[in-house]
């Protein structure tokens, strides 16, 4: 079950621990690559989840996942909310640190959604625009691909949306056809 709270609580807990040990880039990588291991696998994020499995069951699975992959502090950390049965938040864990590393490094992040991928060369682009108009030093730019918006682009950064795709653009046709608002122009 996902708390927030609960998630960057756990969250600024190891992101402490790591800057005390100066070991926080090290962690960063661990993290990305937990995320990666969370995106990847449903069936780890059940397990995480299941009342049914015991923790000593989950914390060998873990450590079966992660061994030789990540640093002994966050082997530690894994085993640490095993044993709390607090194991299902790790997905939230894993988003509030990263969150909370952005923060601390000036990071900025945003999100561009193209009907096809894009390349690199219009990555940065969109990156260097970016940079320029709002005055911001070190980004990371996601790319998703989404069929739907037909063309043009979605961009999402920090609660701001740019929504410049043909799809956005056919709903408002249809919204002014649906309202008639050229009707009483036409009499």
């Amino acid at each position: 079950m996902n708390n927030p709270r609960l998630s960057q609580r756990y969250a600024k807990s190891l992101l402490d621990l790591s800057k005390e040990m100066n070991k926080l880039e090290v962690v960063y990588k661990d993290v990305l690559f937990l995320q990666q291991v969370v995106k990847g696998s449903r069936e780890f994020v059940t397990m995480l989840n299941s009342p049914v499995i015991n923790a000593d069951k989950k914390i060998s699975v873990i450590n079966a996942v992660t061994k030789g992959r990540v640093t002994e502090i966050t082997t530690a950390f894994l085993k640490l909310l095993c044993n709390k049965n607090r194991e299902d938040n790790l997905p939230g864990v894993i988003n509030s640190f990263i969150k909370q590393y952005n923060t601390l490094k000036g990071i900025h992040s945003a999100t561009l959604t193209t009907a096809v991928p894009v390349s690199d060369a219009i990555k940065d682009d969109f990156k260097a625009r970016i940079r320029n108009t709002a005055n911001i030093e070190h980004l990371h730019l996601e790319t998703k691909v989404n069929e739907n918006l037909i063309g043009g682009f979605v961009l999402e950064m920090e609660g701001k949306l740019i929504d410049a795709s043909i799809l956005k653009d056919l709903n408002d046709v249809k919204k002014q056809f649906d309202n008639n608002e050229y009707l009483h122009k036409l009499r």
